[in-house]
């Protein structure tokens, strides 16, 4: 149970967590340019800038993303085409991707191993058992400190208690850091984060003069009042997490470097005499061991030969020109307030009630009077499928429901009138194995089938999973992503179909003659021709195509005939019924045929739509039913 979660999780997430990463490295790639502009100058200015990287790896863009479509309200302006491509493709790349290639249809038999679906659950085990192992890994090395803290014993007089007191009112650190005498080898060091302490090893009181003493507190102090631990431990948090990416164990370095040298540069502002400051550092590397934590910033980390060699050389710090505080005030600018201000022009848009209320309509209930006119299958024959084809093929006959070469779960997927990420709980072969079912009605029913709606034929389909695959599922809600179907920018582009009005690209029969309205159909090159449908149709095959729910919120509400190129896909749609009504002609049913095969040659659906129909797919979240598979068998013998 728990690592079917762990592949619900994972797969849910995947490719958000992608999208976070490239972003956070971009971000990263960004704030390193910056520092070699920036070299220079402050090292603090540097510091402040790595330490900035780190926190953006806990800080997706999305976030500031919502806020501003929070702050919004119900106004929509218009942003620039531009900008607003650019921050589209930078925010969704993955997902767009993924929802362009993932087939509509499971794939043949055969052709997907069956460890494939436990691979995000195999991911997520292994990521937390990296992030358990840093975590420990940091909690020993805490405790490690915390333990000669313990044994420490308060300084209350001394020269170094003097010189501390002095120093905190001149360097403008926090009064009152208390001093601790430690027996230990390990370096001066400030331990703590809200009311930290400094460990002072007694074996530096017999070895440095009192000039060197005051350098070192000077330099400790300076940890103290920039809240270096806070910092530090916001990076081990990231590291943590994020202990894959080598670029958080790289950005580790850079930080800590630029810390001391900034701690150093402090140091020397402060009057201090660099020879005496550098044989102070010396002295104590020379007896005393570096701190084993990040959070519990020393005196002796980083790279200390090229410290002494930068402190000797009396190689001034250049401060920020104007030229470069405009740069980092627009660097901070496009960092903070692109993706808010995108946010603020692409408010969010409510699911229209209609939509949220479609599994109510579409499950009739027992005292839906509808509901006990539908008929059932009087035989069934199911059989696995062994032509080896890729062809799927669903369709209502005049006495019955045949289906050919379809899997399981685009049958459970029709049958409730959902997409693949709106069933939870499958078992692989639901996705893999390949049925062929011939279910005939008794004679009697045979005037009543043609009458049906739609939603009564797919309980007929659900009451017959139920029988021959001992099917049970329950119902929940969980908000997962839509994509709601506007008019695009530069308008629509379908043309209306009008009674008589014959459609030049249309369908045509074996005769030549043109086919019926209420036609939709692929053909072997991925062209979908739809011939006076309503676009309920088209947000039906597009939620197909995509792998989500597709809401329409064009405002057209005539029917139009368009011809869509896609990605290669073969074999017929039949139409999908008007809602509430008998099936459009030409067939229909609650299951769509087609070829379950696609590749990835022609547009993506997303650029096709807005070229060629002048629709487009906006992503959001909605709250939609999800069918939770409770228990399913292989079915019974006919």
């Amino acid at each position: 149970m728990m690592m079917r979660y762990l592949a619900s999780l994972g797969i849910d997430s995947g490719p958000a967590l992608a999208n976070h990463l490239w972003q956070s490295t971009a971000f990263l790639a960004g704030v390193w340019l910056l520092t070699l502009v920036l070299r220079r100058n402050e090292a603090r200015v540097r510091y402040w800038l790595w330490l900035a990287a780190s926190a953006k790896f806990l800080l997706p863009f999305s976030v500031l993303t919502e806020l501003g479509r929070i702050l919004s309200g119900p106004r929509h302006v218009q942003p620039p085409a531009g900008v607003a491509s650019v921050i589209e493709i930078a925010s969704r790349p993955f997902s767009e991707i993924a929802a362009s290639l993932v087939p509509s249809t499971p794939h043949p038999a055969g052709v997907i191993h069956p460890a494939v679906p436990w691979v995000p659950a195999i991911l997520a085990v292994v990521w937390l058992c990296g992030t358990a192992t840093v975590s420990l890994l940091w909690y020993l090395r805490w405790r490690q400190v915390a333990a000669a803290r313990r044994r420490a014993i308060p300084v209350e007089k001394g020269r170094e208690l003097s010189i501390l007191r002095r120093l905190e009112g001149t360097t403008g650190a926090p009064a009152g850091v208390a001093l601790l005498r430690s027996q230990e080898t390990a370096e001066p060091g400030i331990f703590g984060i809200f009311r930290p302490v400094l460990l002072w090893p007694q074996m530096l009181s017999e070895r440095l003069e009192d000039e060197h003493v005051e350098a070192i507190l000077a330099h400790e102090l300076s940890h103290a009042r920039r809240h270096d631990n806070l910092a530090a431990a916001l990076h081990m948090i990231v590291e943590a997490v994020f202990w894959f990416h080598p670029a958080v164990w790289w950005m580790e370095i850079r930080m800590l470097e630029e810390r001391e040298r900034a701690c150093d540069e402090a140091v020397i502002r402060g009057a201090a005499r660099p020879e005496i400051y550098a044989e102070s550092l010396l002295m104590t590397s020379r007896f005393c061991v570096e701190s084993p934590l990040l959070c519990a910033a020393g005196v002796t980390g980083a790279d200390l030969r090229s410290r002494v060699a930068r402190i000797l050389s009396g190689a001034g710090v250049q401060r920020l020109t104007a030229r470069k505080k405009t740069l980092l005030g627009m660097a901070a600018v496009f960092a903070l307030g692109v993706p808010f201000a995108f946010g603020l022009l692409h408010p969010a848009q409510a699911v229209p009630a209609a939509a949220q209320a479609t599994s109510t309509q579409n499950t009739p209930g027992p005292t839906d009077p509808a509901a006990a006119k539908v008929p059932e299958f009087a035989v069934a024959s199911i059989k696995l499928d062994k032509s080896g084809t890729n062809m799927v093929r669903t369709m209502f006959g005049p006495d019955g429901f045949s289906v050919t070469n379809a899997p399981l779960k685009l049958l459970i997927r029709e049958a409730f009138d959902v997409n693949d990420d709106q069933i939870e709980g499958e078992p692989a072969w639901a996705g893999s194995s390949r049925f062929d079912i011939d279910a005939k009605v008794d004679p009697a029913d045979v005037p009543a089938l043609k009458n049906l709606t739609f939603d009564q034929r797919k309980q007929m389909v659900r009451a017959l999973l139920e029988d021959r695959f001992a099917l049970k599922t329950h119902e929940e809600t969980k908000d997962l992503p839509v994509y709601v179907l506007v008019i695009a920018k530069g308008g629509s582009k379908l043309h209306e179909a009008k009674p008589g009005d014959t459609y030049p690209n249309g369908l045509k029969g074996p005769d030549g003659k043109p086919g019926a309205a209420g036609m939709m159909m692929f053909n072997a090159d991925g062209q979908l021709t739809g011939q006076g449908v309503e676009l309920s149709a088209l947000t039906r095959i597009l939620s197909q195509q995509t792998g989500h729910t597709v809401i329409d919120k064009t405002g057209l509400t005539t029917k139009y005939d368009f011809t869509l190129q896609l990605p290669a896909r073969r074999g017929p749609i039949p139409p999908p019924p008007p809602p509430g009504g008998a099936p459009a002609a030409g067939g229909g049913g609650p299951a769509t045929g087609g070829d379950d095969g696609t590749d990835d040659s022609g547009p993506s659906i997303f650029t096709a739509l807005e070229e060629q129909l002048g629709l487009k797919l906006e992503s959001q979240k909605a709250p939609l039913p999800l069918i939770v598979i409770d228990h399913i068998e292989q079915p019974s013998a006919n």
